[in-house]
């Protein structure tokens, strides 16, 4: 399929595909390379199933901005673990975090140069 992705316009076998997988197929192949396109979310099924893609292509159809990144992406984000929604931790925090401008201010004059400018270090 990737070595030979014109197969898609005349193969047999591409053509009882899913209906999400047909209108895709339609909308990529009206483009130069859209052949290739196709090719690369059909290599998606063996790794994300058939019914993920199915979902991710129904999503980017429903977009309108048909492109293998695009399915790819969906894919990724359905497939991406879910947060917790809350985390659990024994950690206790002891000392609250102070704002310290001065520190800053102070490692500033540290570099600055006798002209107002930052010194540049040149080892």
């Amino acid at each position: 399929m990737q070595r030979k992705p014109g197969a898609l316009r005349n193969g047999a076998p591409f053509a009882d595909m899913p209906a999400p997988l047909k209108q895709l197929k339609l909308g990529l192949l009206r483009h130069c390379g859209g052949d290739r396109i196709m090719a690369q979310v059909l290599a998606a099924v063996p790794t994300a199933g058939l019914e993920a893609v199915l979902v991710a292509v129904e999503l980017v159809i429903e977009s309108g901005a048909l492109s293998a990144e695009h399915v790819l992406n969906v894919l990724a984000r359905l497939n991406a673990c879910a947060l917790p929604e809350t985390v659990q931790t024994t950690l206790q925090l002891v000392d609250a975090p102070l704002a310290n401008t001065g520190r800053y201010d102070s490692l500033r004059s540290l570099n600055e140069a006798p002209g107002g400018a930052a010194a540049v270090n040149h080892a």
